[in-house]
């Protein structure tokens, strides 16, 4: 932990930096890019040369924006080979993008906060828009773009602007407008594992106030990855897409903007590693099952399954954005939009050559009804506002299933030494089961549970904000936004695990009742049921065999299934432009995010309302509202239908300096969650918990510098000091057992967080000719030391190093060579218990080195 003497230090000394820049470059006639990661010059600049953003809904250079942002050009996204927004990181410090076990969970995070990627249910901390059109779920953000302008990382909470699921920040991706001249571009890239690139777009007018545009993009490459087993690649890419847009601009004051875009997404991802090989690695490996595990090699490509893991995504949608001036001096602003993504997923989650699970099938359909309306003024005296509305409207329906597979029941008899069928007459007879039938007998293939999921999300927001200017240079800032959210959800899951229905306690019970003469224990009522709760009864050791338990669905007499959730967000700013050169704000602001249900199998009644255990122990579990209402099933446990909403705030301070050759930007900050919205992996299933308040002090740096006008240095910083200052319904890794453990987590560094995040890089362009031209670039980003996982000793250290070399040949023709990750650096950016695997570990290992040829032209 950062001491606060240091802290502050630091700060100032981030200010001296600035202070201590010559003063006869504040003269200079014609400043450079402010803060630009990565690259060469910005073609979308305005007329003195900043980059102009859209990160508090009005045009404003980078340099004028008074909030932390990071900006990557199209121009630095092109010379870094950037391909989707998992490789945005690399340009962004502060920014963390995970891929998790499909290519449809992918988790982004900002200054060390984010979740939302393994449940439909959770949204994301990290709001993303696109063409100012927020998409609510990962599956719906993570295709490849065309055409991409720009993309702006507004970093902390932004609440006040950006509504309810932006308590971390925004990542906003903005594409090119129609243009009334034609134009446009291709590419072509082919690199190692057969990877091929291709992009297309064209623009122009169809008539003198209706211009279009149309792009494409189709990336396809061989996995890296190798099931083993099957002879098949895992981690591939097979995606396209298509956008098309209408221009309609009768006048300067008034203009429509049509979008329309389709993209899919057909992979075998993601390929899973062997961390630690555990206890149960022996009942795999020998007959009757004779599985295979790659064991021990954590960072291996190779791997078994009994089938491979596929994603597929089917993501569309249409937006309408109209902008009309009502007068010189006030904008009109509507966006709508409706989205629509469909994602299937079938994992064989066990990662062995097993055929433990037969399936892992989920299908989600999510609907998405988005509608803005904000009305911005532009007045040339001290006062201006900007004031809107938001409403949000959402249904999901997701349906699932996880099956036994025709190794399972010879697994469960290894682990238990052949109790598990071995006693399944005398069970099934205990617990008043009839006799078994191939299809009912304990852990048939096709047994599993079988999950149906109903969910609607509607919200509305108001929001506004107030510019003073008192004195020139001097702007005071207050803004606010109003949310209410309200949620339904309704279940209709079932389990046809025979066994995991089974009360262990009531045959232990039953056995003991049963006279000696019929081979039970004879025992009275009261020593039965003492004999039924405690180590003696030998039924309760297969406890840990009941992986898929009887399901309470809701709504029902007790739970209603809903939440609602309304809250006021507002920000607090004081900005000063001492000159042209350099700007300072402090800021104040909080943030919201509603709650989020845990619409998984392994969702329960709170503990206020069910009291777990069997009627037949003793003492016999508590009176509870669910055991009361006569809805108890077997084996039910207390847990979290829900996490409650999180709430964010920030202090921060910030510095822009911007002169001739050289640009800064220094943001230093407290950020401070509380209720995080934590989602925990346990073996088995998800734990959704909200962590009573996390906080985070960081420092963030961005700096460009052009010592020359063909060679530019760009450097990125960010420190961040987290910690968990109440967390005590955590968990972490028990590392005597490697299971998944409660744990009071108060006081701990939260894992995942690297303390510093550096990114540096530099272009140098060579000319010659008329056209003609070579540039050279490269790019490095790295991570400091991380613990991966709560509990265990393992750290990661991610880093990417990356370069091209850019050849022009012509006007608007450009051959490239580049490659990624060159460095290829061993690490595991996540790692998780062994599915139904007491004390094995998995993980997954970081990409390897990519490399290629690409052409480019434009015209």
């Amino acid at each position: 932990m950062l001491p606060v003497k240091k802290f502050e230090l630091l700060a100032a000394s981030a200010i001296a930096l600035i202070a201590t820049v010559p003063a006869a470059a504040q003269t200079a006639p014609a400043p450079a890019p402010a803060a630009a990661p990565q690259g060469a010059q910005d073609d979308n600049t305005s007329s003195d040369n900043d980059i102009v953003i859209t990160a508090t809904k009005r045009a404003q250079t980078l340099q004028d924006t008074p909030i932390s942002v990071a900006v990557a050009t199209a121009a630095q996204i092109e010379r870094s080979q950037v391909r989707d927004l998992i490789d945005l990181q690399t340009l962004v410090p502060s920014l963390k993008v995970g891929q998790l076990q499909s290519s449809a969970n992918t988790n982004f995070i900002i200054r060390g906060f984010g979740n939302g990627a393994n449940n439909i249910g959770i949204e994301p901390s990290v709001a993303v828009f696109i063409d100012g059109v927020y998409r609510s779920r990962s599956s719906a953000q993570i295709g490849d773009l065309p055409n991409i302008q720009r993309v702006e990382v507004l970093r902390g909470p932004q609440s006040t602007l950006f509504g309810k699921n932006a308590s971390a920040g925004v990542i906003s991706i903005v594409t090119e407008v129609p243009k009334f001249e034609f134009g446009g571009s291709a590419e072509a890239s082919y690199g190692n594992y057969n990877a091929v690139v291709l992009k297309a777009d064209i623009t122009g007018p169809i008539t003198k106030t209706v211009a279009f545009s149309l792009a494409g993009n189709y990336n396809k490459r061989d996995g890296y990855a190798n099931y083993v087993n099957l002879g098949i690649k895992g981690n591939n890419r097979n995606r396209y897409g298509v956008r098309a847009q209408l221009l309609f601009e009768p006048s300067s004051d008034f203009k429509i903007r049509l979008i329309g875009d389709y993209d899919r997404i057909d992979e075998i991802c993601c390929t899973v590693a062997n961390l630690f090989a555990g206890p149960t690695a022996a009942a795999i490996k020998a007959p009757p099952i004779n599985g295979q595990i790659n064991s021990n090699q954590r960072f291996s490509y190779n791997s078994y399954a009994n089938f491979p893991s596929v994603t597929k995504i089917d993501n569309y949608g249409f937006s309408g954005q109209i902008d009309y001036a009502v007068t010189n001096q006030l904008a009109l602003t509507s966006i709508s939009s409706y989205r629509r993504v469909k994602t299937y997923t079938n994992a064989d989650s066990d990662f062995t050559s097993a055929d433990l699970i037969g399936s892992n099938q989920l299908t989600t359909k999510v609907d998405t009804y988005t509608q803005e309306l904000r009305l911005a003024s532009s007045f040339d005296g001290p006062f201006n506002f900007l004031i809107g509305g938001f409403y949000f409207k959402e249904d999901i329906q997701s349906d699932g299933s996880l099956t036994f597979g025709n190794n399972f029941k010879a697994y469960a008899n290894a682990l238990s030494g052949g109790a598990y069928s071995g006693n399944e007459t005398l069970i099934r007879a205990l617990a008043g089961l009839p006799a078994s039938t191939p299809a009912t007998a304990f852990g048939a293939a096709g047994q599993g549970r079988f999950e149906h999921y109903k969910y609607a999300d509607n919200a509305y927001s108001i929001f506004g904000q107030v510019d003073l200017e008192p004195v020139k240079g001097l702007t005071f800032t207050a803004g606010f936004n109003y949310t209410n959210d309200r949620k339904a959800v309704r279940t209709n899951d079932s389990t046809t695990d025979v066994f995991s229905g089974i009360d262990l306690v009531q045959v232990g019970y039953n056995y003991a009742v049963t006279p000696v003469a019929f081979g039970g224990l004879g025992l009275p009522d009261a020593n039965a049921r003492a004999f039924a709760g405690s180590a003696s009864n030998p039924f309760l050791g297969l406890r840990p065999l009941q992986f898929l338990p009887p399901f309470l669905n809701y709504p029902n007499a007790v739970e209603n299934g809903k939440t609602h959730d309304d809250n006021l967000s507002y920000t607090l700013r004081v900005a000063y432009k001492f000159n042209r050169n350099i700007n300072a704000y402090a800021s104040y602001a909080t943030g919201f995010k509603a709650s989020s249900f845990n619409l998984s199998f392994d969702s329960r009644p709170f503990a206020s309302t069910f009291i777990p255990g069997s009627p037949f122990q003793s003492p016999a579990p508590a009176a509870s509202p669910i055991r009361t209402a006569g809805l108890a099933v077997n084996n039910l446990t207390a847990g979290t239908r829900y996490a409650g909403p999180e709430k964010a705030q920030v202090y921060e301070v910030g510095l822009k300096g911007n002169f001739e050759g050289f640009g800064i930007n220094i943001a230093v900050f407290k950020q401070i969650l509380k209720g995080f919205q934590s989602n925990v992996f346990q073996g088995t299933g998800f734990v959704l918990a909200n962590a009573e308040q996390e906080s985070t002090k960081g420092v963030e740096m961005d700096a460009t510098m052009s010592p020359t006008k063909n060679l530019q240095f760009t450097a990125s910083l960010t420190y961040l000091d987290p910690k968990y200052d109440k967390f005590t319904g955590g968990s972490s890794f028990n590392p005597a057992t490697n299971t998944v453990v409660p744990t009071n987590l108060t006081g701990a560094t939260p894992s995942g967080i690297s303390k510093f995040s550096v990114a540096v890089g530099g272009t140098y362009t060579v000319p010659f000719g008329d056209a003609q031209a070579v540039i050279f670039h490269v790019d490095f980003a790295h991570d400091s030391a991380f613990k991966i996982a709560q509990g265990l000793p393992y750290k990661a250290s991610p880093e990417s190093l990356n370069a091209s070399i850019a050849f022009q040949v012509i006007k608007g023709l450009e051959l490239s060579v580049w490659g990624r990750n060159l460095s290829e650096p061993k690490y595991n950016p996540v790692i998780f218990p062994g599915v139904a695997q007491s004390g094995t570990l998995s993980a997954y290992p970081s990409p390897p080195r990519t490399y290629g040829l690409d052409a480019r032209f434009k015209f």
